[in-house]
């Protein structure tokens, strides 16, 4: 595993992703970074945990928009099933998110 130092709302955090995985790991800390940022300069909350979770939900919720609106993007779920399947690619994306939001929590506790 390879370590990669990042900076999400003025924070910076080491972590860990695959060695060909840098490239997706620093572009879902944009989106995190962004959506977090978003949420802190609205200025009605302030909690980072807070503002870990809302952040989390709204890119969930656009991965969910998004696989609806795409007939070939199949499932919002990181969990396999007969009917419904995520590529590797977004099973890889979502990990990297969830782990980066993980961080972001730090002693607060995991998501998952």
């Amino acid at each position: 595993m390879k370590q990669v130092d990042v900076n999400i709302m003025g924070q910076s955090y080491r972590l860990s992703c695959p060695e060909d995985g840098e490239a997706q790991l620093l572009q879902a800390v944009q989106k995190v970074d962004e959506a977090m940022c978003k949420i802190r300069d609205a200025g009605k909350i302030k909690a980072r945990d807070r503002i870990a979770v809302l952040a989390s939900l709204n890119l969930a919720f656009e991965l969910v928009v998004k696989s609806k609106a795409e007939p070939s993007s199949t499932a919002s779920t990181i969990t396999k099933t007969s009917s419904s399947t995520l590529s590797p690619d977004e099973v890889d994306a979502l990990q990297l998110l969830i782990q980066s939001l993980d961080n972001a929590l730090g002693d607060d506790g995991r998501l998952f």
